[in-house]
């Protein structure tokens, strides 16, 4: 019978919830037992596919297809392990479900409530994934603030679960926030009283309490957090902010937090963890022999989250080139043709991001020529593909109105069109081409250079596609298709010979990437990336750099 911890949070938002689930799932992992994460959202949607990224930040696609919460990639992350459907629920998914089964008359006409017909399918959702044996411990976090109308369905699911699992069973951890007082030059714990009150008059006793800090804390404030949120001493875990979020699971075996779960779990402790390749990536994440500046292209600059697989994926593929990627934001709206020479200036590449709709498209594709010609190393991920393939249309095959027809519907030249079977669908939830699908790889490109070997599976999530009717005028014209879909033949990856670094994919390989098993696309970029700089500097060795952001 599988284990289960729940996380929940107190006191304020983006505390860390995924970031400690996913840590102490690293490490119990790393002592050799079988663990997964899920996320349950208090939200109404049914997912976030719908989801605008300055709500939400970016939306993490499963190998199933499932459009989930960013923190499923954190999860991917850091146990090198697929996640899927089962690992985020929503309250809209709940309710739907429950909703349905009233229609069907699965009830038998009794009255549809919160308690028990909500909570129990909540506590149906929480259990599915121990109870097919593949799992010693499920780790559940639990989304939103205690205190949230919202969540309050979860917390009493979580108060039922204690109940009927048993204390060897089931554990609580409550992150919550130790605020510092600078004008006092003290550390507050009331918020954190107050938090676990909260949650103890829902019924739900923590275990252990994590306390996210920025000072370290005595072992009298511990105590006293102790005796007033009724814990043991030894479970009141430090969790102090660290430059990388990769440093914390080496933080939290520091504090004891997987022996502590451990022991209250009656898990024999047979092994010390395994954290090898973990040291070593931080290792070259900490010391880095050289520095690459790279424009991230988008329209959701403004929040980072919005890109957060890409930026961590640059994190991964630097570390592998012990090379510190420094990214710098470029929103695609405020460029032209104009100002594109000054707004990519003292980079070492460019990657554009993806993205729907209009707005900032031109921006993209004036940046995308510019990359082109200036012989810039260049990445494009879907929309940034799309773009690729638009630009090179109107510059180099002359067809000066080619688009796709999601931003100009009446394009003489749809280049980027809708796939056929896509265009009787008006629903927008879930109905993208979603998930992993095949790509089969051209001998002697670029793509079979990177990925070494002649078929992959990638993980999508768009509605439009190159139109196959000008693939042999493109090819012709010198920018090569070198990754179809074997089974449709769509093409998934476009390349430039010739150019030292020009590569457009259709898929998200940033999906894919993790500490353990960096996305090779990215490994790729920033090796070019880096000699392009190498050179750069070869030619002007005094050349100025531009203010930037660390990614």
């Amino acid at each position: 019978m599988a284990k289960y911890i729940f996380v929940t949070g107190g006191v304020t938002s983006s505390l860390g919830k995924g970031i400690i689930a996913a840590s102490l799932a690293k490490l119990l992992q790393a002592r050799g037992l079988r663990v997964t994460i899920q996320k349950f959202d208090p939200y109404i949607n049914v997912d976030p596919g719908t989801l605008n990224p300055y709500e939400h930040g970016e939306c993490y696609v499963t190998e199933d297809g499932a459009e989930t919460d960013l923190d499923l990639g954190h999860y991917e992350r850091f146990l090198n392990r697929p996640t899927s459907q089962a690992n985020n629920v929503t309250t809209g998914r709940i309710y739907q479900t429950v909703i349905n089964k009233e229609r069907e008359g699965a009830y038998l006409g009794k009255t549809v409530q919160v308690i028990p017909h909500i909570t129990d399918e909540i506590k149906r959702r929480v259990l599915l994934l121990g109870n097919d044996g593949q799992y010693d411990i499920v780790i559940t976090e639990v989304g939103g603030t205690v205190g949230d109308i919202e969540s309050l369905p979860y917390i009493e699911a979580v108060r039922q679960l204690q109940w009927e699992l048993g204390n060897e069973n089931c554990l609580v951890i409550h992150l919550t926030l130790i605020p510092y007082l600078r004008a006092a030059k003290e550390l507050k714990t009331k918020p954190t009283q107050h938090s676990v009150r909260m949650l103890s008059e829902n019924g739900v006793h923590p275990d252990i309490i994590v306390c996210r800090t920025e000072e370290p804390m005595t072992y009298d404030l511990k105590k006293k957090i102790a005796l007033f949120c009724n814990v043991n001493v030894d479970a009141v875990i430090e969790a102090n902010d660290v430059p990388t979020i990769y440093e914390v699971p080496l933080e939290m075996m520091r504090e004891k937090l997987d022996v502590i779960c451990m022991q209250k779990l009656h898990i024999p402790i047979r092994q010390e963890p395994e954290l090898s390749r973990w040291r070593e990536f931080l290792d070259k994440l900490k010391y880095p022999k050289s520095k690459v500046t790279i424009g991230l292209v988008g329209k959701y600059v403004e929040l980072q989250d919005a890109y957060k697989s890409i930026l961590e994926s640059f994190i991964h593929a630097g570390a592998v080139n012990e090379c510190k990627v420094v990214v710098q934001y470029i929103h695609s709206e405020f460029i032209t043709p104009e100002n594109v020479e000054e707004k990519l200036a003292g980079l070492d590449g460019v990657l554009v991001a993806p993205g729907f709709g209009n707005r900032g498209v031109e921006g993209k594709i004036a940046a995308i020529r510019y990359v082109r010609e200036h012989q810039i190393p260049f990445f494009g991920i879907c929309l940034g593909m799309q773009c690729a393939v638009i630009e090179f249309a109107r510059h180099v095959m002359g067809l000066p109105e080619a688009h796709s027809t999601e931003m100009n519907p009446a394009t003489p030249d749809p280049i980027i069109d809708l796939m056929e079977e896509q265009k009787k669908i008006t629903a927008k939830g879930g109905t993208m081409r979603l998930g992993a699908y095949p790509c089969q790889i051209k001998p002697g490109t670029l793509a079979e250079k990177i990925y070494h070997t002649h078929l992959i599976s990638e993980r999508h999530r768009h509605r439009y596609e190159f139109n196959n009717r000008y693939l042999e005028a493109m090819e012709k014209a010198g920018m090569i298709a070198s990754g179809v879909n074997p089974e449709t033949g769509l093409v998934e990856i476009i390349e430039l010979p010739g150019h030292p670094f020009f590569f457009g994919c259709q898929y998200h390989p940033e999906l894919k990437s993790t500490v353990e098993n960096p996305h090779p696309v990215f490994v790729a970029f920033i090796k070019a990336a880096k000699t392009y700089a190498e050179q750069r500097k070869a030619s002007n060795p005094l050349h100025a750099e531009s203010s930037v952001h660390t990614a």
